[in-house]
C-alpha cells in the first residue's frame, strides 16, 4: 500500500531532493543536480517566486520508503497572464509502478482542486528556468544541467492517469562549421550597418552588472512573453537569476546585442557541458564537488556545449539580428574544440527558433511533451 505523505520540514525536504537523485543512480546520461540548489528552490526565503506562486510537496512511501515525490505549484502570474486556472506538477519522479505514480499525480489534483484550479499542467516548473518537459525521444544522449531526464517508462504512467499532450518541445545537436559561413557573415554586416548595431563583449558578472544592469533579462522578458506557459518575471526574479547563473559564466560565450543607444536589443548565452561533473559529486559540492565542476567550467577544451538561451527585443525580431550571435559565438567554438553544440527545448510550432540553426549541419534528437488534464 502507497502512503502519501506531505513534506513539512526540512528533513523530509532533503528526502524528496536525495529522492530524485538517487533514483537515478546507474542511469549514465542522467545530470544530478546541486543539493543545497535545489532545496533552495523550494525555500520561500531563497526563491522569490514563492512571492507569486503557492506550492507543496509530497513523498509517496512504501513498506518504510521512499518511492516517488512530487511538487504541485500554482504561479498566480502565469494564470493571470494566459487567463487559466491551473496547478503544474513537477519533481515527478517514481519506481515503475501505476499505484505510486497515480497516487501522487492525485495528490496534487486534489490540492490544485482545493485551490480553485481547474486543470493540471505539467511537467513544470516555478518558471522557464526550472526543468520542464518530459522526455520522449533521445533517451541514449547526454542531459545537460538544463533539462529535465526521466525514465523511458515515465510517459505510459501520464497516460495512464488520463494526461494528454498539450505541447511539444525539440531539441538539436547542431555540428559547428570550421568558420562563420559567408552568407552568415555578409547579411551579419549588412544588418549592423541599417539598424545601428553592435556586436558587444563583457568580461565578467561585474561588468555587465555595471554597464547593463538587469536589462538584458528584461529583454529576454519580452522575447519569451508570447511563448507557452511563460511567466513575466519579478524584478526579485530577475536579480535572483542574475546573482545565480551570471558569476559562472565563461564571458567569451556571452553575446550582447546593442543599438545606437546603446540598449541591449538581444543576447544569447551559452556554457560548457558540465553534466560529467555533476555526476562525479552527485549534487554534493563538498569535499571536491566544487573542484570538478571549476574545472569543467573554466577549461579551454570544450567537446560538448549547452546553447542556454537566444533572446531579441519585440521591436528588432524578423530583422536577421540573430544571424549576429553565431557570426560573435563560431570563432569561439573553433577556439575551444567544440565539438557538439546542444540547443535548450524548442517549441515545436516555435519556427522562427528553429531557424535560427539553419545554416548548420545538425540532427533533431530529443523530444519533450507537457502534458494536460481536466481536474
Amino acid at each position: 500500500m502507497v502512503e502519501i505523505r506531505q513534506v513539512k520540514d526540512k528533513k523530509e525536504l532533503k528526502q524528496f531532493v536525495l529522492f530524485g537523485i538517487n533514483l537515478f543512480k546507474g542511469a549514465d546520461n542522467y545530470c544530478p543536480p546541486l543539493v543545497f540548489d535545489e532545496i533552495n528552490t523550494f525555500c520561500p526565503g531563497k526563491n522569490p517566486a514563492h512571492a507569486v506562486c503557492d506550492s507543496i510537496c509530497f513523498l509517496a512511501w512504501r513498506n518504510g520508503r521512499i518511492v516517488g515525490r512530487i511538487a504541485g505549484i500554482i504561479n498566480h502570474e502565469a494564470n493571470r497572464a494566459w487567463n487559466q486556472k491551473r496547478v503544474r506538477f513537477g519533481w515527478f519522479d517514481f519506481i515503475d509502478d501505476r499505484e505510486v505514480s497515480t497516487a501522487l499525480l492525485a495528490a496534487v489534483e486534489q490540492w490544485g482542486r482545493s485551490k480553485g484550479m481547474t486543470e493540471m499542467n505539467g511537467p513544470l516548473g516555478f518558471t522557464d528556468f526550472d526543468h520542464q518537459g518530459l522526455l520522449l525521444e533521445g533517451f541514449e544522449y547526454d542531459s545537460p544541467m538544463a533539462s529535465l531526464y526521466n525514465y523511458p517508462y515515465y510517459p505510459e504512467h501520464f497516460e495512464h492517469f488520463g494526461l494528454v499532450k498539450e505541447m511539444d518541445w525539440i531539441e538539436y545537436r547542431i555540428f559547428p562549421p570550421t568558420e562563420v559561413p559567408e552568407r552568415m557573415a555578409r547579411v551579419g554586416s549588412i544588418i549592423k550597418e541599417k539598424y545601428g548595431l553592435n556586436i558587444v563583449k563583457v568580461r565578467s558578472a561585474r561588468e555587465l552588472k555595471r554597464r547593463y544592469g538587469y536589462t538584458y533579462l528584461d529583454v529576454i522578458d519580452a522575447a519569451y512573453q508570447p511563448l507557452y506557459n511563460f511567466q513575466p518575471l519579478t524584478p526579485e526574479q530577475k536579480k535572483y537569476y542574475c546573482d545565480m547563473y551570471f558569476p559562472l559564466l565563461n564571458y567569451d560565450f556571452v553575446t550582447l546585442v546593442t543599438n545606437k543607444d546603446d540598449e541591449v536589443v538581444g543576447c544569447g548565452v551559452g556554457m560548457p557541458n558540465i553534466s560529467s561533473a555533476l555526476r562525479k559529486c552527485q549534487g554534493k559540492l563538498f569535499p571536491f564537488g566544487w573542484f570538478h565542476i571549476l574545472k569543467a567550467l573554466k577549461t579551454r577544451h570544450i567537446e560538448s556545449f549547452d546553447l542556454l538561451l537566444i533572446a531579441v527585443r519585440p521591436d528588432y525580431q524578423n530583422k536577421g539580428i540573430n544571424s549576429l550571435f553565431f557570426i560573435d559565438q563560431i570563432p569561439y567554438f573553433i577556439k575551444y574544440g567544440i565539438k557538439a553544440v546542444e540547443t535548450t527545448a524548442i517549441l515545436e510550432v516555435n519556427a522562427k527558433n528553429q531557424a535560427n540553426f539553419e545554416y548548420f549541419e545538425k540532427i533533431q534528437h530529443k523530444r519533450r511533451r507537457a502534458y494536460l488534464k481536466k481536474i
